[in-house]
């Protein structure tokens, strides 16, 4: 986890450090801010209304994201050495104990394999049956949270290009007042615009790369708590607990 939040970090600082470069590229060899100092400035020159909305969807975006992130990590859990646990247990067929290895291990995993010992009495097809059911609320519980992200990757460009948009629109208006089309006219008003288009990008690139590795590290839970239940169900076969 450390590692990537390493990698992530350096990466939007890449991003903008990329777009403070791209910024200050019209300013030419006159002094003036860089840096943070230089980003705070373009922040201000755009339309505070939907420059200020763009903050607030990255803002809350990284909220999601990181505790996705923290929660994720936590329910990780190392189903090899856990299905192991269980099965000595098994082996002396003293299913309750195998059912407390499972209490006593934080996770998903834990939970859909106590649910699945916690049937074994009832014969297999209870055990499989419980595993499928409570393995879909689990998933639900890794996904929550999801639907904002997505929806905050969405929202920040849609914004930027609303900002544009009506920047364009302030810009003719503009040029409709002064009956003239020099550049000074037009100049601020499309820089204003463009403005905030390119923060609401930079916002949903970097919220998008969280929600791909949250993505990621839900179908690598799943998949071990597959096959965790497929060891469970072998392993209560073997030792003729179920048939």
């Amino acid at each position: 986890m450390q590692r990537f939040l390493a990698l992530i970090l350096v990466l939007v600082a890449f991003m903008l450090t990329g777009t403070v470069e791209l910024f200050a590229q019209d300013g030419g060899e006159a002094a003036g801010p860089s840096g943070f100092q230089l980003l705070k400035k373009y922040f201000i020159e755009g339309d505070w209304r939907f420059m200020s909305l763009v903050l607030v969807c990255l803002i809350l975006g990284l909220a999601f994201c990181i505790e996705r992130i923290i929660t994720l990590n936590i329910a990780t859990t190392n189903t090899e050495k856990l299905i192991g646990s269980i099965d000595d247990e098994l082996q002396k067929g003293n299913v309750d104990g195998a059912m407390e290895v499972c209490k006593a291990t934080p996770g998903p995993a834990a939970s859909v394999l106590y649910e699945g010992l916690k049937n074994a009495s009832k014969g297999g097809d209870a055990v499989e049956k419980a595993i499928v059911s409570y393995g879909g609320v689990q998933m639900g519980l890794l996904e929550r949270g999801l639907v904002w992200i997505a929806l905050f990757i969405a929202v920040a460009p849609m914004l930027g290009f609303l900002g544009t948009v009506i920047g364009m629109i302030q810009a003719f208006d503009r040029i409709e007042a002064a009956g003239d089309l020099s550049p000074s006219v037009v100049a601020g008003g499309i820089k204003v615009a463009l403005l905030t288009t390119v923060f609401g990008l930079v916002v949903a690139i970097i919220l998008q790369v969280f929600y791909n590795y949250i993505v990621s590290k839900i179908d690598s839970i799943t998949n071990r708590m597959e096959d965790a239940s497929i060891a469970l169900v072998e392993a209560l076969a073997r030792r003729n607990i179920i048939k």
